[in-house]
């Protein structure tokens, strides 16, 4: 029987999966075989060296040492497209609100409560007895603001919330650029024919009138949105950015904001000093906070887990590749290493030794981490694994029975 401990609140939907004859699953477990997590900081947090896998129940995976992960030989996974529907959602909401100051206006209309009065019929009817309509009607000329149709949407990244919101835009009569030099071949057939493609980004940012970025974080992005390209941007610009907070460098953010060049900023990632910063406007975080974005993320993980633990297979891993083996074999030898010369050569060499017959493998590597799956003609005994386990270079090694048919 498998061992899943949770950590958060995990859908039941996801839960559900778990078939009770082959799972236990509870968030007091000890010696768990994987982890489901959400949002939960695991970094510096004690994981047991049970631990096969690690599933993240949405995209980011910021929240999970996947450094430390890699050298455990513990499989990370995350969800990516699960939330996807959601951020496209509330990327749409966000450039209503950069365009016409929507909140701006409620918020004016709110501070003129007589006696903190909220409901709006209530507040209609004291307010026509203290001032004319034609003050509110003269005033919201202050909270006007542009129309999307025919205006020019810049999207950074073209995965699957980008291909969506891109998808979305020329929907709404936007003309829409997109830039990502990295994108897969499941996106570029998602992606509606009327989006143009940019072949750099400093060529984008100087026709775009709006620009939502859909990156992930890592070395190449951090602070990618700088003075510098903020100064070759359109002047006037509006910024979305749902994705990180730190691809944008807030300092220079607030010097784009102040001179003009950026007219409004939405983010999902609020700051003190976005909070008092003019012209931006923070959302908390919202943009998976749907009860359909934790149901499919939930879902995905499960799922992910279940395969890894009975099959040995990997998708959409973030620190092994993705890896899968057909076929039914005795048995099947999963053997995590560093993606170093001559690993599968002493892999192979050793199970000749023992007289253990390869019928069927496979050898995939991701950056510094390789990972095979290899089915044999028999069990492959405890010896020969504690054997492997001393090889230099090897880092987890598990043998599983034939995958069910």
């Amino acid at each position: 029987m498998f061992r899943i401990k949770t950590i958060n609140q995990i859908s039941p939907r996801g839960l559900a999966l778990f078939p009770p004859s082959r799972y236990e699953v509870a968030d007091n477990l000890e010696n768990p075989d994987a982890l489901l997590a959400r949002s939960a900081d695991l970094h510096g947090a004690v994981i047991p060296d049970s631990t096969q896998a690690i599933a993240r129940a949405g995209a980011g995976y910021n929240n999970i040492p996947v450094k430390q992960c890699s050298e455990q030989g513990i499989v990370v996974f995350n969800t990516p497209g699960g939330n996807a529907n959601a951020v496209k959602e509330l990327a749409i909401a966000s450039l209503l609100i950069a365009s016409r100051d929507i909140l701006g206006g409620i918020n004016w209309l709110s501070s003129r409560s007589p006696d903190g009065e909220k409901d709006p019929s209530a507040l209609m009817e004291k307010r026509e007895k203290r001032e004319k309509i034609e003050k509110i009607e003269k005033e919201k000329s202050r909270f006007e603001g542009p129309e999307l149709r025919g205006k020019t949407l810049g999207v950074v990244g073209l995965g699957a919330i980008g291909v969506m919101v891109a998808n979305d835009a020329v929907a709404l009569g936007m003309e829409v650029m997109g830039y990502d030099p990295y994108i897969s071949v499941d996106a570029a057939w998602n992606l509606s024919r009327a989006v143009l493609r940019a072949d750099t980004l400093s060529g984008l940012l100087a026709k775009a009138d709006y620009l939502t970025l859909h990156l992930p974080l890592n070395a190449a992005t951090e602070g990618i949105m700088d003075r510098e390209r903020f100064r070759v941007m359109k002047r006037g610009a509006r910024v979305i950015n749902l994705a990180r907070g730190a691809l944008v460098r807030e300092e220079d953010l607030k010097a784009a904001l102040k001179e003009g060049i950026v007219s409004r900023y939405v983010t999902d990632f609020p700051s003190q000093a976005l909070l008092s910063c003019p012209g931006a406007i923070c959302i908390p975080h919202l943009g998976a906070s749907t009860p359909e974005a934790e149901d499919n993320c939930a879902v995905m993980a499960a799922r992910q887990l279940m395969d890894f633990l009975e099959t040995g297979a990997i998708k959409t891993s973030v620190n092994f590749p993705q890896c899968r083996l057909e076929g039914r074999a005795p048995c099947r030898l999963l053997v995590a290493n560093r993606n170093i010369p001559n690993m599968l050569g002493q892999i192979t060499t050793m199970l000749a030794e023992l007289n253990i017959n390869i019928v069927s493998s496979i050898n995939q590597s991701k950056d510094a981490y390789a990972y095979n799956i290899i089915n044999t003609d028999q069990d492959v005994p405890q010896a020969a694994l504690d054997r492997l386990r001393a090889v230099g270079g090897i880092i987890r090694v598990r043998a599983i029975k034939s995958p069910p048919a």
